[in-house]
Parts: C-alpha cells; sequence; structure tokens
C-alpha cells in the first residue's frame, strides 16, 4: 500500500511541476525524455537558489533550519545492492554477507546481469549507467613530477655545482679586477652555459618523464576476456564495470575485486596484495573472493565483478605509487665513471697550470705589455700580487670548465629517450630503459616458435581417426558423439552464433583452442551449446605447459560419467591402450600399431604440423578428485598448421649475420620443431652434421652441468620443453659470458625472462605476469620486430660511442693547448667564455646531432659488443688522438707563431685560435657520423637535425666573432682569415678519412698495460 501511494505522490507532484512550467501534453517518446531533463535541472536550479536566500551567513547554516537532499542521479535505486555492501563484501571476505544474497547466484541476480549471458549492453546506456553508479575501472595517479622538480634536480649535479663554485669564484675575480661594467663577461658567461646546461638537461629529463607516463597508459591497457550479450569478447580494462563477468584463465590479471562464479582448478597468485607466495585456491565451497591486481596462477573460472577503480584495494595503493624513472642504465653508470676520471684529470690539470702560473710569478719570469717584471718582490704592491693570483686562478678555473664533459650523461638521455619513441613506433614498448643499450650487446636470442615465428593463426589440416586418415575415412555416430563430447567439455575456448541463420560462428580462446572449435564446429557439425546442457563438469585438470596436455571428467544428465584428455599426441599416445578406428570398434593397441602411430605423428610433425590427440574411457575407477591417467582409449590425432610469419627468415639471417646465435625453444614435438626451424632459417645445412642441434628438454635437462655447459652453444632447437629448461639454458649461455635476450608468453616464462639480460614478452599473446616480467614488449607478437629492436640497442650503444669520440676529441685538444700556453706564455690563449661556447656546442647542440642518429643496416654488419667489450674502443683512440693531435699542433703554431706569419694583433690572433678551434669541432662533427665508415656524407639528407644544428652552429659562431666582441673577446675578421679558418678546420675531412685507413689491433690498448703490470 505505502509503495503505491509514495508512487501516486510522485506522480501528482510531476503533474504540478508540469502545469507549473506550463508543458504540453503530447509529447513523442525521445522529447519526453528531454522534457525531463530539463525539470531535473530547472528544480536544482530553484532548490539552490532557495537555498541561497536561506542562509543568513555565507558558509552558516541557521540552526533552525531543516532542509532536504535530493539525489537528481538515483541509479542505485535500479540495483538491490549498493557500491557499500559490495566493497565491504570482498575487502573483508564478508562470507555471511555473499551467503545472505544467496551466494554468487543471488549476488549476480542483485546486479542485475547473468553468469551465462553478461551484461545486455544493447539496453538503453547500460554500461553508462553502471559506471555512473559503481564508479569507472581507472584510478587517479599522483601528479607527474613538473619541469621545477627537474630544474632543482639538475642543480644537485655535482658537476653543475663545481661549475656554480667556478662561476662565483670568476665573476668575484672578474668584478674586482676590471670593475663591474667589463669584469662580469667570464663569470657571468659561465653562469649563462650552466643555465643552458640545466635548462636542456631537465627540459629532457622532464620530456622523458611524460614519454614514460604514456608507455605507462599503454602498458597499463590490458585487454580483458568479458562476457556480454552471450557473446565472449576482447575489452579494455578501462572499459569494465561491476556486473561484468569476466573470463580468467592461467597468467591473467585479475582486473576488479569479484567474486567466483564458475570453473575449475582456479588459483591465485595474490603475492602482489598479501605477500604471501602460497597460490591460493579459489572455488563455489570455500574462497570466492578475487581481488583486483592478483595473478591467476593454475587453471580457469568467470567471476562477477564487484567493485572497480579506486573502490578496490589495488587501486587506493596504485593511487599512492608513482612510477620511478630515475632508473640508472648499466652505461649511464659507465658514463659517469667516465665523467668522473675526466673531472678529475680536469682538476689535475688546472692545479698543475697554477702551481706553474705562481712559480713563474713570484720567480720573476714574467712580464707585463711593456716589458717589464710584474713580481718584484716588496716593490710590487700587494693589489698588484691580489690580482695577478687572481688572474691565475680565474685560468685554472677556466680549465677546469672545459675539462669536465657535462654532455655525456645528457647524451645518454636524449639517444635513450629518442630510442625509446621510435622503438615505439616500430612494435616495441620499452619497459626498462637498460634494455635499449643492452639489446645492442646481445649475443643470443632464445625464441619461441608459435606467435613469434609463425603467425598464430592455426587450422586443422590434417586428421587420423585410427589408423586411418580422416580424408579416407566415415565416422561412426559414437566416435563423433564423443569427440564433441571431448572438444566441447574440455577447452577453455567458447562459440558463439548472432541470432539468424545467416550469422556467421565466432570463436574465442587460445588459436589451438579455436582452431580446434573451428574444426568441431564445422567438419563434425557440433553444436556447443547443446553439448554443455547435457553435460555437468564434475573436476577438471587445467593444461599448463609442464604436463602439456589437459583433461575433464564430466557427467551425462542420465548419471554417467567419463573422462576426456586432449594433448601432446605422443603424451596422450602413452596413455592409451586402445584405440577407436572410424566404424566405432574398440581395438588393442598392439608394439606394431604403436610404430605405426608413432609414423603417423612423425609425418604429421615433418609438414609443420602441430600434433594434439583427444583420448576417452568409459569409467573413472570411481574417483571424483582426480582423473583417470591411464589405459584410456585414442579417439584420433588432429594436425594444427601455424604458418611462418613472412619476413621471419630475412630477420633470422640478418641476426646470424650480425653475428647472434638463434635457438628456438619450443613445446612441440621434435619433428615439428625441426620442420619449422629450417624452414626459418634456423637450422642449416651446416647443422645437419651437428648432433647437438636439434634435442629435446628432457635430453638436455638430464646432462651434467659440465656436459650442459659443452653442449649449449652448439643447440639450435630445443623440442618439447619446459620453462625451467627454458631458464636451465639461459643461465648456461650466461655462465659462458653471453648477453642473452630471451622470449617468452607464457606465465611460467617469467623465472626465464628475469633471469635473460633482456626479457621480451609478447604484446598480443603474452600473460600479463610474462609482461611484468620483461624489459621489452613486443607490441605484434613477431620476430622481425625482435631484430628491428637488436638494430636499435647497437644504434643507442653506436650513438653514445660517437659522441664520447666527439666530445673527448674536444677536451684533449682544449687542456693540451691552455696547459702548454699557460707553461709556456704565463697566460691562456681560450679565454672562459671562448671555452664555454664550445662546451655548449658539444654538449648539447653535438649531443642532440650525434645522439638522434637513425640505426642503418650496417650496424647489423659488426660482431656483438658482448659483456665486457671497452666503452672506447681502439678504433675510437685512433680517431680521436688523430684529430686533436691536429688540432694541438695546428693552434700552438697560432698560438706561437700566428702574429708573425699573419702580421696581426695579439686579439686578433686569439680570435683566429678561437675561431680555428670552433671550426675544426664543426667539421670534426662529420668525421663522427662515422666510426669506421670513410664516407661520412652518406644518408647525411635524411637527418635533416644533423644539418640544421650544422647550421645553427655556424650561424652563431659568425655572431660570436663578429657581433659580440666585448663579451666574448673576439675581434672581427676579415674574408682572407675567415677562408684561413675553413681549410685548416676543412682539413680535419681528409685526415679522418686516412686516418680509417690505419689498422688497429682487436685486443685494446689498456690491456697491454695490465698485461706489462702482470708480468
Amino acid at each position: 500500500m505505502s509503495t503505491n501511494v509514495s508512487s501516486h505522490a510522485e506522480k501528482n507532484t510531476l503533474m504540478g511541476v508540469e502545469f507549473l512550467l506550463e508543458l504540453p501534453k503530447t509529447l513523442s517518446k525521445s522529447n519526453k525524455k528531454w522534457q525531463l531533463a530539463f525539470i531535473k535541472i530547472y528544480c536544482s536550479r530553484t532548490l539552490l537558489n532557495c537555498a541561497k536566500h536561506a542562509i543568513v551567513k555565507p558558509g552558516l547554516f541557521p540552526r533552525s533550519l531543516s532542509y532536504t537532499a535530493i539525489d537528481l542521479d538515483n541509479h542505485h535505486q535500479d540495483f538491490k545492492i549498493d557500491q557499500e555492501t559490495l566493497n565491504d563484501l570482498v575487502k573483508n571476505k564478508n562470507q555471511e554477507k555473499l551467503e545472505s544474497l544467496g551466494g554468487p547466484n543471488g549476488l549476480v541476480s542483485a546486479l542485475k546481469t547473468n553468469t551465462r549471458q553478461g551484461i545486455n549492453e544493447e539496453a538503453d546506456d547500460e554500461i553508462q549507467r553502471r559506471r555512473s553508479t559503481f564508479g569507472s575501472n581507472t584510478y587517479t595517479r599522483p601528479p607527474s613530477k613538473s619541469l621545477i622538480h627537474f630544474v632543482i634536480e639538475a642543480f644537485k649535479d655535482l658537476t653543475i655545482l663545481i661549475l656554480l663554485g667556478c662561476a662565483t669564484l670568476s665573476l668575484g675575480f672578474g668584478i674586482k679586477e676590471h670593475g663591474l661594467k667589463e669584469g662580469w663577461y667570464d663569470g657571468g658567461s659561465i653562469f649563462v652555459a650552466v643555465f643552458l646546461v640545466v635548462a636542456v638537461s631537465a627540459v629532457s629529463n622532464f620530456r622523458q618523464n611524460r614519454q614514460f607516463d604514456k608507455l605507462s597508459k599503454v602498458s597499463s591497457n590490458i585487454k580483458i576476456d568479458v562476457v556480454r550479450n552471450g557473446r565472449r569478447q576482447e575489452i579494455s580494462i578501462f572499459d569494465i564495470v561491476v556486473g561484468d563477468i569476466i573470463c580468467l584463465n592461467i597468467g591473467d590479471q585479475v582486473p576488479a575485486d569479484g567474486v567466483f562464479v564458475e570453473g575449475h582448478s582456479l588459483h591465485v597468485d595474490e603475492s602482489s596484495m598479501t605477500g604471501e607466495s602460497d597460490h591460493v585456491e579459489v572455488n563455489l565451497n570455500g574462497n570466492t573472493f578475487l581481488f583486483s591486481g592478483t595473478k591467476v596462477a593454475d587453471g580457469f573460472g568467470k567471476m562477477v565483478v564487484t567493485s572497480v577503480g579506486m573502490n578496490t584495494a589495488w587501486g587506493q595503493m596504485m593511487s599512492h605509487i608513482s612510477r620511478d624513472t630515475n632508473e640508472q642504465t648499466p652505461l649511464q653508470t659507465r658514463l659517469d665513471k667516465l665523467t668522473s676520471s675526466i673531472g678529475k684529470v680536469g682538476l689535475l690539470v688546472a692545479f698543475l697550470v697554477l702551481l706553474v702560473l705562481l712559480i713563474r710569478y713570484f720567480t720573476g719570469s714574467t712580464k707585463d705589455e711593456s716589458g717589464k717584471r710584474e713580481y718584484n718582490g716588496k716593490n710590487t704592491k700587494s693589489d698588484e700580487i691580489v690580482n695577478a693570483v687572481v688572474e691565475m686562478v680565474a685560468a685554472a678555473v677556466t680549465i677546469i670548465v672545459v675539462a669536465i664533459p657535462e654532455g655525456l650523461p645528457l647524451a645518454v638521455t636524449l639517444t635513450l629517450a629518442y630510442s625509446m619513441k621510435r622503438m615505439m613506433k616500430d612494435q616495441a614498448m620499452v619497459r626498462k630503459l637498460s634494455a635499449c643499450e643492452t639489446m645492442g650487446s646481445a649475443t643470443t636470442i632464445c625464441t619461441d616458435k608459435t606467435g613469434t615465428l609463425t603467425l598464430n593463426q592455426m587450422k586443422v589440416t590434417d586428421s587420423w581417426f585410427g589408423l586411418e586418415s580422416g580424408k579416407d575415412s566415415t565416422l561412426s555416430r559414437k566416435v563423433v558423439e564423443l569427440f564433441r563430447q571431448g572438444v566441447a567439455m574440455n577447452t577453455t575456448g567458447s562459440v558463439f552464433k548472432a541470432k539468424g541463420s545467416s550469422s556467421e560462428y565466432e570463436f574465442s580462446g587460445s588459436p589451438t583452442e579455436k582452431a580446434i572449435l573451428s574444426w568441431a564446429v564445422e567438419e563434425l557439425k557440433m553444436d556447443m551449446e547443446e553439448v554443455v546442457r547435457e553435460h555437468d563438469v564434475v573436476h577438471v585438470e587445467a593444461f599448463n605447459s609442464e604436463k602439456k596436455r589437459s583433461g575433464v571428467l564430466i557427467k551425462k544428465r542420465e548419471g554417467e560419467i567419463t573422462v576426456h584428455w586432449k594433448g601432446a599426441a605422443e603424451k596422450i599416445l602413452a596413455m592409451c591402450s586402445t584405440y577407436y578406428d572410424g566404424s566405432g570398434v574398440v581395438r588393442e593397441i598392439r608394439e606394431n600399431d604403436k610404430i605405426q602411430f608413432d609414423q603417423i605423428i612423425q609425418s604429421m610433425a615433418a609438414k609443420s604440423l602441430r600434433c594434439i590427440a583427444f583420448a576417452y574411457s568409459e569409467d573413472n575407477d570411481g574417483e571424483t578428485k582426480k582423473i583417470k591417467e591411464e589405459n584410456l582409449s585414442l579417439l584420433g590425432i588432429v594436425g594444427i598448421k601455424d604458418p611462418c610469419r613472412p619476413g621471419v627468415k630475412k630477420a633470422v639471417e640478418d641476426c646470424q649475420f650480425a653475428g647472434v646465435s638463434i635457438k628456438m625453444i619450443t613445446g612441440d614435438n621434435i619433428f615439428t620443431a625441426r620442420a619449422i626451424a629450417v624452414e626459418c632459417g634456423i637450422l642449416t645445412p651446416e647443422d645437419e652434421t651437428n648432433e647437438d642441434a636439434v634435442l629435446e628438454g628432457e635430453t638436455f635437462r638430464g646432462y651434467s652441468q659440465q656436459q650442459r655447459l659443452e653442449k649449449v652453444e652448439r643447440i639450435r632447437v630445443m623440442a618439447r620443453s619446459s620453462p625451467f629448461d627454458k631458464l636451465l639454458m639461459v643461465k648456461c649461455l650466461k655462465e659462458l659470458g653471453h648477453v642473452v635476450a630471451v622470449t617468452g608468453d607464457g606465465t611460467n616464462d617469467a623465472p626465464a625472462l628475469k633471469e635473460a639480460d633482456i626479457g621480451l614478452s609478447m604484446g598480443i599473446q603474452g600473460t600479463e605476469v610474462a609482461k611484468e616480467s620483461s624489459d621489452i614488449v613486443i607490441l605484434d607478437d613477431n620476430f622481425a620486430s625482435v631484430a628491428t629492436v637488436l638494430k636499435w640497442g647497437r644504434c643507442v650503444y653506436n650513438n653514445i660511442q660517437k659522441f664520447i669520440q666527439f666530445q673527448l676529441t674536444v677536451n684533449v685538444a682544449a687542456l693540451v693547448i691552455n696547459f702548454v700556453a699557460a707553461v709556456s706564455a704565463g697566460e691562456v690563449p681560450l679565454t672562459a667564455v671562448q671555452l664555454l661556447w664550445v662546451n655548449l656546442i658539444m654538449d648539447t647542440l653535438g649531443a642532440l646531432a650525434l645522439a638522434t642518429e637513425k640505426p642503418t643496416n650496417d650496424l647489423m654488419k659488426n660482431k656483438p659488443v658482448g659483456r665486457t667489450a671497452p666503452l672506447i674502443t681502439n678504433v675510437m683512440w685512433r680517431n680521436l688522438l688523430a684529430q686533436a693531435f691536429y688540432q694541438i699542433s695546428v693552434l700552438l703554431v697560432l698560438q706561437f707563431r700566428g702574429r708573425s706569419i699573419f702580421g696581426v694583433t695579439e686579439r686578433v690572433k686569439n680570435t683566429l685560435i678561437f675561431n680555428t678551434f670552433v671550426l675544426c669541432q664543426v667539421f670534426n662533427e662529420f668525421n663522427a657520423r662515422s666510426l669506421e665508415k670513410k664516407n661520412v656524407f652518406r644518408g647525411l639528407h635524411k637527418n635533416r637535425l644533423f644539418v640544421g644544428i650544422i647550421v645553427v652552429t655556424v650561424v652563431l659562431q659568425v655572431v660570436m666573432v663578429e657581433f659580440l666582441k666585448r663579451f666574448a673577446d673576439t675581434e672581427r675578421l676579415n674574408w682572407g682569415q675567415w677562408g684561413v679558418c675553413l681549410v685548416i678546420a676543412a682539413a680535419s675531412w681528409p685526415i679522418g678519412w686516412l686516418v680509417k685507413s690505419v689498422p688497429v689491433p682487436e685486443k685494446h690498448f689498456f690491456s697491454y698495460l695490465k698485461w706489462k703490470k702482470r708480468s
């Protein structure tokens, strides 16, 4: 009665509002919706307006005022349960509450969904209604680090702090000696240079952080299997809503909090939430609760979503976790050490220069411009002594400034950030920065077969029933019926057909499951819904890569219990003692039959087919918790074709040509594995004489550690392998000094992915567990993308080596010139401003130009760098020492004979030295484009950034020399003097060409020194 009264009152109220607003009586259905929306908005504004007049003081409600809160979006009344109850249900594992709702089935009804059909998303705004009522499956992230944060971080760098100290000293001494008007130039320019380096570094790190955030969003966008409208489909994890029915398989991440509704042998790894390593069993009789963020360790099942996003414990935890992007890669660590070493050399040289200058000054060896001795003992004023010492300290500071290569870390950051962005376009998502550079050193790649070397588009192309081919035999009704049972009940896939006779079937599940289901529906006319309706599942043994089989114990409606197994043909055959022939007669498997079955499997495998066998038994020895595994009847064998990917053979050849060994590790039998390996080019004719080239995982496992170490490098294919075999192989290869990359897609591949130097998971077929254990995700599951990652890895390493060679040439030349000039003449030809300008060229512009070179095919012609190769190779030492020696020779001639050769003043001579030095670096930047190739202009037109930076550098140099005379301490040069500078600088090209003709020993220079020390 009360319900009728309230609804009657609500109706009258609505009519009253319509009357007051003078709304028309006759409206179409769509216009009525707009009318209701208008009424809600109008009423809410009126109520708010009334509230404003009722409040006496802003922010204070009078005590006597009573008010009513009106919820205009009253969606929660559509459901029989509210969000608070749902949150309490799972978070506190409230079994009593669940029972009071009628168990999992009652909960499903309360959420207006269906275990079989899922949510009816075709209903008006059903998904949006659930999202607005219960929230979306997203969580608020911590705010990204601002640009100011990175600026402050950059100022904490020791190099920057030393430079700031030098700038302060130089500024103070300069103002004291030359006054404020001109004395600020040197110190001020160091400050400007420091701020420029800080700005570039901060902006670069800020952009890299933003890039990480974008990658994080991409990697978090997991695809989840849900059931909606009776159809199993893939949707984004962010699109899941409360009431969704989620399908869970091994390796999946539980996408939201929920309750288990059906499934078998489901075990969940809750270590991410609880820290407990033991797997938790989830079933209808005990623990039915599933937490967001946990991983499925075994079995399969379905769950109904009860809480999403911030309403889950995982969402709340993740909202407080920010991704750490301050990861130091191994190369960055090595470069930090190199920077520190060069800085120490700079400090030592600066100290020696200061010492020599002080000795020269106080022994009376230095003279002023008029030729008089600067120091005359007691006759020299104290101010003059202080000014002279200040000048000497400033010269020493200048040397420190030019010695510290602050561009090295910046170059690494730039090249890693650039390569990460480009690799994303090439179908590789970098999860760990260090993998970019480590991949360039890879010596061995252990790859999966299915989906990586092959297309993962499987289709049943051959079948055998008994000892007869499926093409030649007609199957009895009984065998067909048993096959239908074995396929429909022993699967994690599903079949969907929309209403209407013309619509096609949709198959979901793994590629193998889809191939078998498609064959059963099309060839055996299986009606999956009918078979499932007539049978109940009693017990399941889920498939995993160890057993390579799955079994199911089913009960017919009449009460008859039967057993069905399917899996790797030789594994299932070993469990059988009888077989069904095509006519349905059961025959005993004799020794001769066993040989024939083995030959059938081998012949199918030789055609690159994956062999799956089906077996059956009418009784289970009275067991309901364990499935019978012996004395089964073989129903038949099907062969599934998975064609090789186009281009995979070329990618394998490229890797082999680059000196990288490719090993295929697969769960398929040895004959299928061999056939695919030959097709892909992994097994070559030379391997035919190698008896260890192809073996089974069990054989490898059975070797002693010593035998494994002796044979592992000769192995090309490992068949019938388990994830443990893959892990064992990785450990052996690493022990022999190899840098190992491993591809993996399954949950059990996680240990091998973590153990490898570079873990490569598959973006399409890979489980979430595999992806989280990997360093790089191959988004298209294609081996050609693995070869591309190898090329990019080499490019990163090569670009950084180019920059080191370029930078060290400048460092060596500048240090030697200033040291020799300071010791011999008592002054430095290159001022602090000039040296900082050179520093700016090589630090920021040079890093940008050389760190963004794209990978070339030439990189794949070199041998792998390996684990222990030195960062600065003999080739680099040859190139940089030759160029540095040329620059030092020319500039010292200009320093000591420049005035007499060109007939110019001291300031013009110093300007010539400065201009020649800078132009030498510009021309040498071309030489640095290739460490060994003589043609340094190849592909120059493709790198517009490099050309642009060269043009900008030259323009800025002209401005420095011609227009910033007082600031840069330069004099204008005439056309002839510019021509001389360009000719001297351009000579570095032919010198570079000639030097690259000089052979260098493979053994590193420093190894000879170590050998001498040891001897």
